[in-house]
Order: structure tokens, then C-alpha cells, then sequence
């Protein structure tokens, strides 16, 4: 097939030219005339498999001819060769064996690291040993570092790479793959050096950034029929750029860097690599603006001496628009309207970017119109509906069972899903009112078998405690034994084994996951039930789903790697932002930028640098839009460098036309920048007037209590909607320790601990009280959250010294004859009755009562007492006029608010306000609300603006103000 040369054979293709195609038309030319099985002899080694699927596209696309013996980077060894070597441990099993040796590591020397890093310590750990095994650096080498300047880190870091030491010697631990490919590598270098192969051997697509790929790039270079056929080779770079290219720590980041040293290692100039067809880049001039604006930072003066030589930069970026969004979604919804356009036109269509978050908007866009690209990552197999599942499954262990743990598992569309799924809803849906009811935020497995028992469930509620209560776990178990008691679990709550778990594509690859941790678990160490849980997340998110069937054929989304692929005739590069692509170096909690780079390890610019390179080719496409957020989280972003550069050189070339080329880049993004917002502008709908509902008399309440008044004179909307529609809210499904609840209890603790000084005068103290607080509050079964117990605890101690001494001047005055009494006074006139409960009610000696009402919250003024919050005061009314059955004192002497807070007592204002004279106000009150014709206004007199109302969704408050007139509205 070649020429005999004295040098290596390293040919290359222009950024912008399609790889795959431009490769089979050279493999045919230089075929022609050689018989049909010359082709057959050719291997051809290619670095992804989507890059190999692309060249038997091509060559299936005719003429007819035999394939080359197409190979993958990763496995070019002789297979008889291979089969010499030890049997490599599966990744997941060194991931495994890390992690107990970090453990051990920790628990033997808790100041190196926090218990909370150990899967991202362990994980990073073999990340750093997979790069030395494919850099060939060994741990020796690394110890030999000059760390003058950083002892203290290197110790610790010491500590870590000593315990994968053994991983290196090779005496006696299997190799991992990284290590069995570097041996697999050698073996194959070896045979070479020994009996060069005379077919042709042809490495294609790789720009060799690992050095394992690097050493075969140049041993298939130097063979007889060996070639190499770069990607994205910049041939308008110039010499002088070329030969600054040499230091990785000022050139890494370069997107022609890795070119450049394999080319010095060949003893290779640009000029001695010849284009592998002739096929053009489909904007040669564009190809040229791009090499100028990457230009290595030192040399960016060049700028001024080439950039006049540039032709006019309209033709150059004819083909390119800029989009910039005013956020993320307008940017999600520009790009999906670009690629829905592509769909219709019948044109190949792909979004190229890292951002995977962009991507999922971008599709969830797309759903809009039923369109669903071809995403080649997949969805992380966590996020599937199996994934999730056991997810939820493994928490299930760590800690007590709450109302929001279990309701997510019981409507997840994977439980009870092998039969009987109909009445498991239903059961769910009233388990879940009962829930709500009783505000269980820990349901305990009694609970649920005394509803079941009444609501005729019970063979449901047997089955739910039997599956999501599972026995109580040791500290620590072994990983098999999580493992095993993981599963059954799943599938006791999924249904069994004909459940719909391990059905789809999404359960067969989440059982295969499951099963490689089954099958070493036996290398794991023991774990809590949340590392556990960790690790399983973990592993679940390393795998990924795809759907081959369902998406559409012409609309992808690819990553950085796949444009060099090509084949799509609209490119789109999205997330063009700092930080997104290129993404930020991850940290390296081992080694800092200088090490590495002595070490012989790679240094963080080079993903920089691989990153920049996909750009170039990307954006060297027939039809190319480029998009970036200007803002994300309200803040404002920095365009990509290479974006930036961009810009700045056509800024700075007025004489080509760069300005105005720049302005028509951004004029076709505009364009669909326009239709998104058009797409996002909501329909104008007017806004909802104030309501003031006029329901007829007969609709109207017929009862209220003593705090309703309260609201109705404050917010009468809200009593409306609660006794004229009976429409109450939806108590939350995950009750929390909320101020009702501790008035609640306080109430129950402050009237046992009256009670018990009624019957035993000498418990009137301090210390008596806080024991009655004690066997309420700290009772988990009453107060379930354990820091809440000591702190309600903590806040009534503050003031138990208070209330006990008070509570002696209280009981000099009057003794306690009534606790939480209930009475009913009806005004027959209007067929209306209000109804109050009494918190205590004492008799003096005279027979007067007193009346006494708890605060744990704020008690009303008294200026607030006579005009709004009238509840003491109607409560003395109710007692003058009887209300209270088999308790009937001789007048009111006094009623007070008991705050317990600094206010202390807050008398009711019965010498301004007396009790006849209240009812008599609350029966004019009242009569007026028996009128038709008033309506029950919304936030008629809240007390503040930002007071929020249970119904203010239901009055569209938002659309209207408190200053809107209300709009009077007459129903029958």
C-alpha cells in the first residue's frame, strides 16, 4: 500500500473534513487495482466504536469490497498472546478492595482524612493508579519527588499511596485492566520490534493524549505498511508556532499540542505530514480564523501581523451563528427549536457538549413536539425507574422509616407491580389520608396494622410491615450481606420475582449491574448502612442506559469526543461557557500541577487542551451555531476562551469586515432566540379581581368558634372557603416540629403539671414542672425528633421559674375548677351557635370565674383584643350567658392571656369592654353576616402584608392587591 520511506508515515486530515469518509475514500484509492482480498490484509485501529460504526456506514455505502480488520485501542493484542497474560480483576472489584483499604487506613488514622471523603478518596485513588499504570509511573517514582515545599500534604498523601503499593510489584495481585492493557501493549510492541508485520497496519482518529496510545502511535508509525492518520491537523499553524509547542505546562492546553510532541518524538516537522486525501474542509477561510484566534497566548501579537492577511471574515463565518441566551432554559429552548427545524427539513442534526444538564433540557424541550434525539450517553442507570427504586430500597436501611420515605416507595410504578396494582393504589391513597390525618412523621409498624385492621387492609398492612420494615442491622455488616438483604428486600416490595423489576432494557442492564456487585461483594469490607448505601449510588451512576429503538434517527446529541466522528450536516456547540466547555480541572487531592508534571503523570491543561481540539474540528462544519448562557443562577458568566478569542479577534479586524461578520452571527441567533421567547410568552389571561363571594344565607356557617372570629373578621374569605365550600388543607405529608404542635404539648404539660398542684400544693415548683415536661416532651413516641425534644424542653425551662411562682399568686386568687371545657352559645335568633373551648376556667371564693388562655406564641394587645382577636373576650361572654354545661359561676371576675415569653399575663380589657356589652357587639356582628348581600371578602384586615392565609391560592392573591376594591360576587 506505501511507499518505502526513511522516516515514520504520519498523514492527516483538516479540521472540518468528515474523518470517517475522508478515510475509506483514501483506504480505496490507494486499493485500486490491488486485488480484492489487499483490503482484507489492511488492520485498521480506531479509537471509539461509534468512530468504527461510521466506517462500515461508509463503506456499505458502496462500491462493494471486503473490510479491513478493524480493531479498537484498547485491543490490539494477539488474542493467542492474551491468553498468556493473568486474567485481568474487573474494575469493580480494585474499586472495591480500595475502598476497604482506605477504610482501614482511616480507622487507623481518623486525622488523614474525614470519614465522609472515603468512596471519593478510594475512587479518586484508583483513578490516579489507572493513569500511572497507563503512563508507566510507577509509585517508586513518585516517592522520589522533591517535595521540599509541601511536606506536610505529601505525608498524608504518603500514607494513601502505600497501601496500593502491591498493586505495582506484580508478585502476587492480578493486574487491573489499565495494567493488563499496558501489558498487553508491550507484548504487542515487542513482537513487532521482533517480526515487523509487512501488511499494512493503519491507526487512525487518535491524537494520542495517553501515553499508552502514544508509544503505539509512534511503534505503528516506524513499521514497514504502519501509518498514521491524524485528526483535526491545523496545516495553517506555522512553523514558528509548531516548534514554541515543546512544554506541557505552558502548552498543554493547546488543541495541536499532542501533535506537536508526537511529531518531535517522531523526529517529525509539519512539513513533512502529508494530507491523507484531498478532500477540503468545507470552510477553508474559517479553518484559517480559527488557527489565528488559538493561538498560543505568548504569540497572540500575531494576531496584528496575519490577521490583515485574512479575507474578508463574512465568507468565513457564513455558515456560523451565535446564540446568547439570557439563561440556560433560553438556551435549552433555542437549541431544540434549531434541532425541531432539523427534523422537519429532513437534515442530520447534532448537539455537541459536555454540559450534561443542558442536554437533559434540551431533550425535555424536545418532548414538546415528540422528538427524541439520540443521545450517545445515555441516561445515568440511577436515574431510571429501576435505579431509582433500589435507590430508595438501600435508604430504606439507614435509619428509622419516615412518611416521606415510604410513601415515594409505595407510588413508585415499580412497587406491587406483579399483581394486584389497582387495590395497592387505592390502599396507598388512604394510607396516605391517614397519614396526613394523624401527622405520623415516623410510622410505626403498629400504627399501620391497627389501620389496616379497621380499614378491612390488614393482609395489605401485613405485607407493607413485612417488606419495608426489615430487621435491625449491626453497625456493620459484610458487603454480601448488604447486598443480599438489598435485593430481598427489592423484591419483596416490588412483588416477587415476576414483578416488572427486572423487565425493559432498564431492568436487564440494572440486574446485570446488580449481579457484577453480587459476584465480588466478596472483596468489599464490612459497611454501615449508609456507606452502603453511598457505594450503591455510586455504582449505579457508573452505568448508563441507552434506547437504540425509540430515538430519532437524525437528531443526536453527542460529547466532545464524537465530533470527530462528523457525519451530521448542522452542528451545534452548546454551553460555550467557562467552566462548562472547557470544564474546570477536578481537584487532585494527590498531586499538585508541578508534581505531576516531573512525575511524567498528565498535567491538568490536558483535558483543557483535548477539549480545545474537539472545538476546533467542531467548529469547522458546513453549518456550525455556537450557543452559551450570559447568565446562570443570576450570575453572570464568562464566555469559553475560545469563543472569547473568537469575538476579539473579529473585533479587532475592521478592515475584514470582522465586526459586521460578528453582528450576523449574532443577528441568525437572534432569530431563534425570538422564537423561543415567542414559544416561552405565556397566553395573556386577566387577572383574577379581589373576591368577595355573597354566598345565600342558607349556605352561610352556622356555627363557629371562638378563634374563627378572629379570622372572619381578619380574613372572612378563609371562612368561606372552610365552612361554605368545606374545603380544609391538605395537612403535609412529612409533619414537622411546628409551633402547633409544641403549643399543643405545652398546653398538655402546663394543665397536668396545675393538676398535679391542685392535688399536692407543695408540687407548685419549678422543678416539679420541668418533671411533668420531661415525661411529655422527652417521650420519642410523642416527639419522634430527638433535637427537638431537648430544645422545647430547653425553652420551657426558661421560663418554668416564672410560671410556677405566677401560677402561686394565681391559685391565692382563684382555684382551678375547669380544664379544657367546651361550651355552646346559640343566638336563635339567627339559628347561629358559637362554640369555644376554655383552656382552665378558676372560681373564687365569691364564685367568680377566671379565665386563663396559654400563648407559646405571641398573646394580642389589648387594643388588638377589642377590635380584632376577641376570643378571651367572647369566652367571658360565654360563660356569663351559661354556655358551659354543669358550670355555671356567679360573673366573670377576669380573663387573661398567659404568654410564655417575656409579655407574661395580658389581662382582657373586660373594664373597657364588658362581656354584655361583647355579645351584644357579636350578635350585631354576626347579623350582618347573616345579610345575603355582604360578601366574604379575602385579606379584608390581616394584621400584616406578608401575612400568608391557607386559601390565598384560592383567591389568586398575586393577581390582586389589598388595595384592589373587592368585586362582590352573588351566589345561589
Amino acid at each position: 500500500m506505501f511507499e518505502r520511506l526513511d522516516h515514520p508515515r504520519v498523514f492527516a486530515l483538516e479540521p472540518g473534513v468528515d474523518f470517517p469518509r475522508a478515510l475509506v475514500n483514501g483506504l480505496r484509492a490507494r486499493m485500486a487495482g490491488q486485488p480484492p482480498e489487499a483490503m482484507a490484509r489492511v488492520e485498521l485501529i480506531v479509537n471509539t466504536t461509534r468512530m468504527a460504526r461510521r466506517i462500515r456506514t461508509v463503506f456499505d455505502e458502496g462500491p462493494a469490497t471486503l473490510l479491513p480488520r478493524m480493531r479498537l485501542l484498547s485491543n490490539v493484542s494477539d488474542p493467542v498472546a492474551l491468553a498468556r497474560l493473568p486474567a485481568p480483576v474487573p474494575p469493580l472489584r480494585r474499586r472495591l478492595e480500595l475502598i476497604g483499604l482506605v477504610s482501614g487506613l482511616l480507622d487507623a488514622q481518623p486525622d488523614l482524612a474525614p470519614r465522609a471523603s472515603l468512596f471519593d478518596l478510594a475512587d479518586s485513588l484508583a483513578t490516579l493508579m489507572d493513569e500511572m499504570q497507563d503512563e508507566g509511573v510507577t509509585p517508586d517514582a513518585i516517592a522520589a519527588l522533591d517535595v521540599s515545599d509541601e511536606s506536610g500534604h505529601w505525608q498524608r498523601t504518603q500514607q494513601f499511596l502505600m497501601i496500593v503499593q502491591r498493586y505495582f510489584d506484580g508478585a502476587e495481585e492480578a493486574p487491573d485492566v489499565n495494567a493488563f492493557r499496558r501489558l498487553a501493549l508491550e507484548r504487542r510492541l515487542a513482537e513487532w520490534e521482533q517480526a515487523p508485520p509487512t501488511h499494512p497496519v493503519i491507526l487512525a482518529g487518535s491524537t494520542g493524549s495517553r501515553g499508552g496510545t502514544n508509544r503505539l502511535m509512534q511503534a505503528v508509525a516506524r513499521l514497514p505498511q504502519g501509518a498514521l492518520v491524524l485528526p483535526g491537523f491545523d496545516f495553517d499553524t506555522p512553523e514558528t508556532v509548531w516548534n514554541g509547542l515543546s512544554d506541557a505546562l505552558s502548552g498543554e492546553d493547546h488543541p495541536q499540542f499532542r501533535f506537536a510532541r508526537l511529531m518531535a518524538e517522531l523526529g517529525l516537522t509539519a512539513g513533512d505530514i502529508p494530507r491523507w486525501t484531498s478532500d477540503h474542509p468545507p470552510a477553508p477561510e474559517r479553518n484559517r480564523l480559527i488557527s489565528l484566534a488559538l493561538r498560543p497566548a505568548p504569540v497572540t501579537d500575531q494576531w496584528r501581523e496575519e490577521g490583515p492577511r485574512l479575507q474578508a471574515l463574512s465568507a468565513a463565518t457564513e455558515g456560523l451563528t451565535l446564540i446568547e441566551a439570557q439563561s440556560p432554559r433560553d438556551e435549552a429552548t433555542a437549541i431544540a427549536l434549531r434541532l425541531r427545524q432539523a427534523a422537519q427539513d429532513g437534515v442530520t442534526a447534532a448537539l455537541i457538549t459536555p454540559d450534561r444538564m443542558l442536554t437533559r433540557q434540551v431533550t425535555a424541550a424536545l418532548d414538546r413536539w415528540e422528538i427524541l434525539p439520540d443521545d450517545s450517553a445515555g441516561v445515568p442507570l440511577q436515574l431510571s425507574p429501576p435505579g431509582r427504586f433500589l435507590r430508595h430500597v438501600a435508604d430504606l436501611f439507614g435509619g428509622d422509616l419516615t412518611a416521606e420515605a415510604l410513601l415515594t416507595l409505595l407510588k413508585h410504578p415499580l412497587t406491587h407491580s406483579a399483581q394486584g396494582r389497582g387495590p395497592h393504589l387505592r390502599a396507598t391513597r388512604e394510607l396516605e389520608l391517614q397519614i396526613r390525618r394523624k401527622g405520623w412523621p415516623f410510622p410505626r409498624p403498629e400504627q399501620i396494622r391497627s389501620w389496616g385492621e379497621a380499614e378491612d387492609m390488614a393482609d395489605w398492612a401485613e405485607w407493607l410491615i413485612d417488606a419495608f420494615f426489615p430487621a435491625r442491622q449491626p453497625h456493620q455488616r459484610p458487603l454480601a450481606d448488604w447486598v443480599t438483604a438489598h435485593l430481598a428486600a427489592a423484591e419483596a416490595i416490588a412483588g416477587g420475582p415476576d414483578s416488572e423489576l427486572w423487565k425493559q432494557a432498564a431492568g436487564r442492564k440494572t440486574r446485570t449491574v446488580v449481579e457484577g456487585l453480587q459476584a465480588e461483594a466478596a472483596h468489599g469490607t464490612a459497611l454501615d448502612a449508609r456507606d452502603y448505601a453511598d457505594l450503591f449510588a455510586a455504582i449505579l451512576s457508573r452505568a448508563e442506559l441507552r434506547d437504540n429503538d425509540a430515538p430519532h434517527p437524525k437528531i443526536l446529541i453527542w460529547g466532545t469526543l464524537e465530533a470527530r466522528v462528523m457525519g451530521a450536516d448542522l452542528l451545534i456547540l452548546g454551553g460555550l461557557n467557562e467552566g462548562s466547555w472547557p470544564e474546570l480541572p477536578g481537584a487532585d487531592p494527590w498531586l499538585n500541577r508541578r508534581m505531576r508534571h516531573q512525575a511524567g503523570l498528565l498535567v491538568p491543561e490536558r483535558r483543557i487542551g483535548l477539549a480545545a481540539h474537539d472545538f476546533q474540528q467542531a467548529v469547522a462544519g458546513r453549518e456550525v451555531v455556537i450557543t452559551r448562557a450570559l447568565k446562570s443562577a443570576d450570575a453572570e458568566t464568562i464566555p469559553s476562551r475560545w469563543v472569547n478569542r473568537l469575538m476579539n479577534l473579529m473585533n479587532g479586524l475592521p478592515g475584514q469586515g470582522g465586526p459586521e461578520a460578528l453582528a450576523a452571527m449574532r443577528a441568525r441567533g437572534a432569530h431563534w432566540l425570538a422564537l423561543a421567547r415567542a414559544l416561552e410568552r405565556p397566553v395573556p389571561v386577566p387577572a383574577a379581581p379581589r373576591p368577595s363571594p355573597a354566598p345565600p344565607a342558607g349556605a352561610r356557617p352556622k356555627s363557629l368558634s371562638v378563634t374563627e372570629i378572629k379570622t372572619l373578621i381578619r380574613d372572612p374569605f378563609a371562612i368561606y372557603a372552610r365552612r361554605v365550600l368545606r374545603l380544609s388543607p391538605l395537612n403535609p405529608l412529612q409533619r414537622a416540629p411546628d409551633v402547633m404542635l409544641r403549643g399543643t404539648l405545652v398546653h398538655e404539660v402546663l394543665e397536668a403539671f396545675v393538676q398535679d398542684s391542685v392535688a399536692d400544693p407543695s408540687g407548685l415548683t419549678e422543678r416539679a414542672l420541668m418533671a411533668r415536661a420531661a415525661q411529655i416532651l422527652q417521650d420519642p413516641e410523642i416527639v419522634p425528633w430527638p433535637a427537638t425534644r431537648h430544645l422545647w424542653q430547653a425553652r420551657l425551662a426558661r421560663v418554668a421559674g416564672w410560671f410556677a411562682e405566677s401560677e402561686r399568686a394565681r391559685q391565692t386568687l382563684a382555684r382551678p375548677a375547669q380544664y379544657e371545657i367546651m361550651g355552646h352559645a346559640p343566638i336563635p335568633a339567627l339559628d347561629f351557635t358559637l362554640r369555644g373551648k376554655a383552656d382552665r376556667i378558676d372560681l373564687d371564693e365569691r364564685g367568680g370565674a377566671h379565665l386563663y388562655d396559654y400563648k407559646t406564641g405571641g398573646a394580642p394587645s389589648k387594643k388588638e383584643q377589642k377590635f380584632f382577636d376577641k376570643q378571651l373576650l367572647l369566652e367571658a361572654a360565654m360563660v356569663e350567658r351559661g354556655a358551659f354545661r354543669d358550670f355555671a359561676p356567679s360573673h366573670v371576675a377576669s380573663a387573661t392571656f398567659v404568654a410564655l415569653n417575656p409579655a407574661g399575663e395580658i389581662p382582657a380589657p373586660l373594664d373597657e369592654v364588658p362581656a354584655t356589652q361583647v355579645w351584644q357587639e357579636f350578635e350585631a356582628l354576626m347579623t350582618a353576616w347573616a345579610d345575603p348581600d355582604r360578601g366574604y371578602t379575602a385579606r379584608a384586615a390581616l394584621l400584616k402584608e406578608t401575612d400568608m392565609s391557607d386559601y390565598d391560592h384560592l383567591s389568586r392573591f398575586g393577581e390582586w392587591d389589598v388595595i384592589d376594591p373587592a368585586t362582590r360576587e352573588a351566589l345561589e
